[in-house]
Order: C-alpha cells, then structure tokens, then sequence
C-alpha cells in the first residue's frame, strides 16, 4: 500500500504526494484499515458520485443483515437518528420531497438578496480584527460569518447562537473515519442537545411564524409537503453543520495557502477581480471536504475490479481535486486557472445545495480583508486540526499592520 494513511500527521499535514502514490497505483483500491474502496481519480470520483447504484445510505432497500453490515450501537442512537434523516444521508423519494422543500430557500434570486447582509457583516467582523492589530482569522472572521448567515436564515436568535459551533463541531466529528469512543460520546451529548433545543424552536414557531426557513418547512407542511419533525429538526442541523463547516475551512485553508505563496497573494492583492477564480482554486487546492462515502446497493466494476454490493466506496475529493489529467500542474496554486472543475461542493444529486452562498460568503470575507488589510502577514505557524475528513486548521493568527 503507498503513504495513504490517514492517522498518519504527516499525511494529515500534506496528504497531496500520497494522493499521487494513490493514483499511480490504479483506479481503485482497498483499504483494510477502514474496510473501504479508495477511488482516487478525478473522472472516476465525478462519475461515482452520480451512480445511482452508489447511495448515501442503504436502508431504504436493505437491512444491516441482509446489507452484510453491523447496526450501530444502541448508545450512538440519538446521532444516527439525527444523522439518518438528514436529506445529506437519504436517497429518494425522501431525499426528493425534503431537497425540493429546501431549495426553495436557496434559490439564485433569495441567496441574491442575502449579498448585501453577507458583505456587510463580513466587513463588520474585519474592522473588528483591524482594529484589534489582528487575531484569529479562524474564530474572528471564518467562524461567525457563515454561522450569522444559516442562523439567520433559519431564525434562530443572537442570544441562542453561542452553542451552535460547538454542537456543530462535536457532531461532524462522527464523519472521521473509525471515530473513537470518546468523539462518539461527544457527537450524540451534541445531537441531543441541538435536537432538543430545535424542538422547542419549532414548537415557538407554530405558534408565532416568522420570515425565515424554520416558519416555511412548517407552512408547507401545513399546506401539504409532509416533512415529519425529525426529518425538520434533522434538515436544521445539516443545514447549519454543512452550512458553514465547509466555509469555514476553506477560508482559514486558502488564507494559509496564499501566505505560502507569496506570489500568488501579491497578484490577488494587486487585481482584486481576481477573487471569483481565487475562490474556487482554493477550495480545489486545498479541499475542505477530503472524502465522501457511498455504499454499493448493486454490484459495480472499476478498470476491471468487481466491487460487490455491501462495500464502502471511500471517494477521495483532495485527490481528485489534484488530478493531473483533469488539473495541469495540480500542485500548483494558480488564481488565474480558468477550466477549474473541482469536486469541493460535490455533484449528482446530492450536489451541495447551499454552493451559491458560501461562494458568496468566501468572497465577501476575502474582499473585506483585502480591502481593509492590506497587509494581512501570517502571525504564527497554524496546528493542523487532527483530522482527515473535514481538513482544517485549530487557529489562523495573522497581523493586520
């Protein structure tokens, strides 16, 4: 097997030369250590992900045994239960009926609307790190933006948000591959917790609607579009987890990738029409989502490697996103690069529904810096977060003067 190795903080640090050990190897691999296929390319991991004999889930054809599979522990039940009805982890019908309530939200014209809120907000936050002489890029600026935002949409208000990040946090933890006892135990304490809490919300806003997304999934439901409440409650939290988590990433991600290329930042410095390309060169070059799960519901072949129904296909977002057949000069960052068909925010029908605002969100937040700190430098060397899945960093701190 090459260098892939997850656990491995020198993999954790730069995982990119073992992608390319990866698919140098061939198409698809097996993993033991995770009982998983590694699809490294590029061509293979955009076509997987719209393979209808993949899905997000299998239960709404197999039961674990006839699946092959081992239920969960009883004690996780509580994140599973919030988890499994998230349209994230549904496939359709139920996945249809809540994406097509949803989108409604997230319509070209209504994240349009949210432009002006987004920029002035991010504004806010870098006069407030200007001011200071700088800070934590990742808990001043990347953190609160994209939270306001899908907590503003759903109508929860400033004074509940302060436990939003941390449930979020402790619930994505479960995403890591083999996650321990300990982040298991945290995960389902979160899941309880913002269950409950939305519960309540909900219930306030049965009997007192409101403009936002919590009072619209009720009306419809009241009108017809059935949406149970956990699948309500469930729709909440991956909103607000794959809401902001992404975004988070990728900003503190591609500000540290650009105080490492220097000449890069200069030119973004020196046009700043340059931000649409840069956006999404970052969230290619160092992607915030390294790894998306499928489970095989009916047998499937890969360059002639059969892979059975019950198996785990583990499609590698970081290592497509570096694929010299798709990328030239992969490993270089290049906020000119036109054809940029990256697979950050995912494809196939469950492609990400909130991608035109955090595209919006990441340049609004590097706008507001470039414009307002222009000499933003890099303060102290960041600590890579011990994770694999969701890539980031523990802090950003930078200097603004």
């Amino acid at each position: 097997m090459t260098a892939f190795d997850p656990w491995d903080p020198a993999f954790l640090a730069d995982p990119y030369p073992a992608y390319a050990e990866l698919r140098a190897h061939g198409r698809v691999q097996y993993y033991e250590p995770t009982n998983q296929w590694l699809v490294p390319h590029h061509a293979d991991v955009s076509a997987l992900l719209r393979d209808r004999r993949l899905g997000r889930t299998y239960q709404h054809r197999f039961t674990h045994e006839d699946f092959g599979r081992t239920a969960p522990p009883a004690e996780h039940e509580p994140f599973h239960t919030l988890n499994d009805h998230g349209m994230l982890d549904l496939e359709p019908p139920d996945h249809t009926r809540i994406r097509r309530l949803v989108s409604k939200a997230f319509t070209p014209r209504t994240v349009e609307q949210l432009r002006p809120y987004v920029t002035k907000l991010a504004g806010e936050l870098v006069d407030r790190l200007v001011a200071e002489g700088g800070g934590d890029l990742l808990t001043d600026v990347a953190e609160p933006l994209p939270v306001a935002v899908i907590a503003e949409m759903l109508g929860i208000p400033e004074s509940d948000r302060a436990p939003l990040r941390p449930w979020s946090a402790d619930i994505c933890g479960m995403y890591e591959l083999n996650p321990p006892g300990d982040v298991a135990e945290r995960a389902v304490r979160a899941s309880v917790e913002f269950s409950e809490y939305l519960r309540e919300l909900i219930a306030e806003r049965r009997k007192n609607p409101g403009d936002d997304l919590i009072s619209g999934l009720i009306a419809a439901h009241d009108e017809g579009d059935r949406l149970t409440e956990q699948e309500m409650i469930s729709t909440c939290v991956l909103l607000l987890n794959a809401g902001h988590e992404a975004t988070v990433n990728a900003t503190v991600n591609g500000w540290y990738a650009l105080f490492r290329n220097p000449e890069q930042l200069a030119a973004l410095r020196t046009d700043h029409s340059l931000v649409p390309r840069a956006v999404e060169e970052l969230m290619r070059y160092d992607t915030p989502l390294q790894l998306f799960e499928r489970w095989v519901l009916d047998e499937i072949e890969v360059d002639g490697t059969t892979i059975p129904r019950g198996a785990e296909i583990a499609l590698l977002f970081g290592s497509a996103n570096h694929d010299p057949a798709t990328f030239p000069n992969p490993e270089r960052l290049d906020l000119t690069r036109a054809d940029n068909p990256h697979i950050s925010f995912s494809a196939g029908i469950h492609y990400c529904i909130g991608a035109p605002l955090a595209r919006i969100e990441l340049a609004a937040s590097m706008t507001a810096l470039l414009e307002k700190a222009p000499t933003l430098t890099l303060a102290a060397e960041p600590q890579r977060k011990p994770n694999f899945v969701i890539r980031g960093l523990e802090g950003l701190r930078v200097h603004t003067a």
